[in-house]
């Protein structure tokens, strides 16, 4: 298991540690994956998830020594990182917090070797970090139920395009789905988050034996979660395309919201063995370009609630 690999990555040639090291043991219905599994994947996969990447602070969830091991979610840069590997200073409460930020696939490699298994990211990008241009509804079901994530996600859907907004769908490699809306940067936080907390209770409200926004899990039930606190300053949402700490290595991979309909779609349905393969089929193609304003959105969505 001993030894080093060196892999062009870019302009770089990054050095992968233990490249046969097992981060995802195989059983009899998962497959087993090395490090050099999730480093060639990343490498695959960079021209598609670096545009999502791109100036957005990252928190890492790392695995060293695999599924079976304990698990570090790193928002400080560490100092061995080398110096080519972008980063960003922040504020949070009594200090600053010093996020990697992933510019190119060569960086991609690096934090695979890093055993980082999944990439969370910001919101927000550097330049306006108080303000995001992603707006994160994440559909989480109180059982492993994925229809009724899909259910939820048309519903959801259906709202959005009422009011006039548009949104990209996304499997969390998981058990739900994210709802994605691009905003355009001009409100703080906590706009953004009121506002996503009025779209979901609008969906409550109408199907209350169904949905929920209560963050207590005794008081949800069997209803699936609204979850909209993602929308908040410093917090992060997984990024697409990377890989989940699960069993088979799942990923989370953007749709259309045509394939929502496909009886095969489930929420670990892409692993790194074919997820460069959707990415392929470009499946969120122009939806995320041109943030919109809330404001027109807003009103269009009181005036439905009366």
């Amino acid at each position: 298991m001993a030894g080093t690999r060196t892999v062009r990555a870019g302009r770089r040639t990054v050095e992968v540690h233990r490249p046969d090291k097992v981060l995802f043991p195989g059983d009899g219905r998962a497959k087993e994956y090395t490090k050099a599994d999730l480093v060639a994947y990343y490498r695959a996969v960079a021209p598609f998830m670096l545009p999502h990447l791109k100036g957005r602070p990252l928190m890492l969830e790392r695995h060293p020594d695999g599924l079976g091991g304990p698990t570090f979610m790193q928002k400080n840069i560490q100092e061995h990182y080398p110096e080519w590997v972008d980063r960003i200073e922040v504020p949070k409460e009594g200090g600053t917090v010093t996020h990697p930020v992933c510019e190119d696939s060569a960086t991609l490699v690096y934090l695979a070797d890093q055993a980082c298994l999944t990439l969370h990211r910001w919101l927000s990008r550097v330049g306006s970090i108080d303000r995001p241009d992603r707006l994160v509804f994440d559909l989480d079901p109180s059982a492993d139920d994925f229809e009724a994530v899909r259910e939820a996600a048309r519903l959801l859907g259906e709202l959005l395009d009422e009011i006039r907004l548009p949104s990209a769908l996304m499997t969390t490699g998981s058990r739900g789905l994210h709802v994605i809306v691009p905003v355009n940067g001009q409100h703080d936080f906590d706009e953004v988050r009121e506002f996503a907390k009025d779209v979901a209770d609008t969906l409550v409200d109408a199907h209350p034996d169904r949905l929920t926004t209560a963050a207590r899990k005794k008081d949800r039930g069997d209803r699936l979660y609204l979850d909209v606190q993602r929308n908040a300053y410093a917090q992060t949402a997984v990024a697409p395309f990377t890989v989940r700490a699960k069993p088979g290595a799942p990923v989370a991979t953007p749709i259309t919201w045509d394939q929502l309909d496909d009886p095969a779609l489930g929420a670990r349905r892409w692993t790194v063995a074919d997820a460069v393969e959707q990415a392929r089929t470009n499946p969120w193609s122009g939806l995320l370009r041109g943030g919109r304003a809330l404001g027109p959105a807003r009103r269009r969505l009181n005036a439905l609630r009366g």
